[in-house]
């Protein structure tokens, strides 16, 4: 066959290095493309749309073909009659893995943006399957992975908060995500069981990190030195701490 060629010099250009091994380059066309290096090649995947290019019934994907028939059932108040069949469970759960593959890079290359896309979209094909499969046991398949997929959700969008210095929104969502962990309705499944913790305990480093880096606000700075000065008896200085905080209080009402 004319069209088959040796990999071995593209290979060698960008040895295998496990701490190095996913970048952002150009395709042909100009396009930006995702490229990994693993041991016996390279992987490439789509920025954006579908990892492998692919456009089922010319969509984006098969999420987007099933949205648009749940939509559609909506509209004609078909609701009750729509489903997935495990055939088409099976096709979402595959293409879901792609999906997978591809924001796991993203977060290594702190790309937040396209990592909280990817989860998201991911996040839909959970609620989905489990609101609409014909089998319990679609319904189920995925709920073991929910408390991972939402870490890695909500730790792309602190990061993004973060990037911006925004520590009080960053940390809010970070809380945010705790309590939805913490709510999750209980699955009898040790991999949940174990993602749940794990995640759980991220989330709380993560939190407790943002508050030892975030820089003290005014009225924090003036109350950590009234404090100060209460323990060092300096009154006069603490009534002037005092007042100034009151002031800045009423200034934050108004």
């Amino acid at each position: 066959m004319s069209d088959v060629f040796d990999l071995r010099a593209i290979l060698k250009s960008w040895p295998y290095d496990p701490d190095s091994d996913a970048r952002f380059t150009r395709g042909e066309d100009g396009r930006e493309i995702l490229q990994v290096r693993t041991p016996l090649g390279i992987e490439q995947h789509e920025i954006d749309g579908r990892p492998d290019g692919v456009r089922p019934h010319g969509l984006e994907s098969l999420l987007e073909f099933h949205l648009e028939r749940l939509a559609k059932a909506k509209a004609e108040s078909r609701e009750s009659d729509f489903e997935l069949a495990p055939s088409e469970c099976s096709e979402l759960f595959t293409e879901g893995t792609l999906y997978y593959f591809r924001y796991v890079r993203l977060f290594q290359l702190k790309d937040w943006t396209r990592t909280v896309r990817d989860t998201m979209r991911n996040l839909q094909v959970f609620d989905l399957v489990r609101r609409y499969a014909r089998r319990e046991e679609d319904q189920q398949f995925l709920e073991k992975w929910r408390p991972y997929i939402i870490r890695v959700n909500s730790t792309a969008a602190v990061m993004l908060e973060l990037e911006r210095n925004a520590y009080d929104q960053a940390l809010a969502l970070v809380n945010q995500a705790v309590r939805r962990l913490e709510r999750l309705e209980e699955y009898d499944d040790e991999t949940f069981h174990f993602e749940q913790e794990r995640s759980l305990m991220a989330l709380r480093e993560l939190a407790a990190q943002i508050q030892k880096n975030r820089p003290m606000s005014e009225l924090e700075q003036l109350e950590h030195q009234l404090r100060r000065a209460i323990e060092q008896q300096e009154f006069e200085r603490a009534a002037q701490l005092r007042d100034r905080i009151r002031a800045l209080k009423k200034q934050q009402i108004c």
